[in-house]
């Protein structure tokens, strides 16, 4: 037994994990073949990584799931927001984008009034 890792060697997988992941993988798949995929979307969706929100937003099949995706998206995202009010002038995500970009800039103002005092 040795104190300290080794960084040549590769990092051991627990099984436990493994499984685990086999185990949500297969329970995603099992909700795509048996529901609704839109929903499995909408719910995936909120568990997910800024960059997948973004691009759900920019780019989701499913109107539902860029519409909340566009709700989603945070300060750190205000570029995606810019794009798609820019590139989409005349779709219904615009005024989403907007909606959500105003809301951010009046939490942002909010808050900072609130910490810069």
């Amino acid at each position: 037994m040795s104190c300290c890792d080794d960084p040549t060697e590769p990092h051991k997988i627990d099984s436990r994990d493994v499984i685990r992941e086999q185990e949500h993988y297969g329970n995603l798949v099992r909700d795509l073949f048996t529901d609704d995929p839109e929903k499995v979307i909408l719910k995936l969706l909120k568990e997910s990584t800024t960059y997948l929100r973004e691009l759900a937003a920019l780019r989701a099949h499913y109107p539902s799931v860029r519409l909340k995706a566009i709700e989603l998206l945070d300060k750190n995202s205000k570029a995606v927001l810019d794009q798609i009010i820019e590139k989409e002038p005349d779709s219904p995500f615009v005024v989403a984008a907007r909606k959500q970009s105003d809301d951010l800039d009046h939490e942002q103002g909010l808050l900072g009034k609130l910490f810069n005092r």
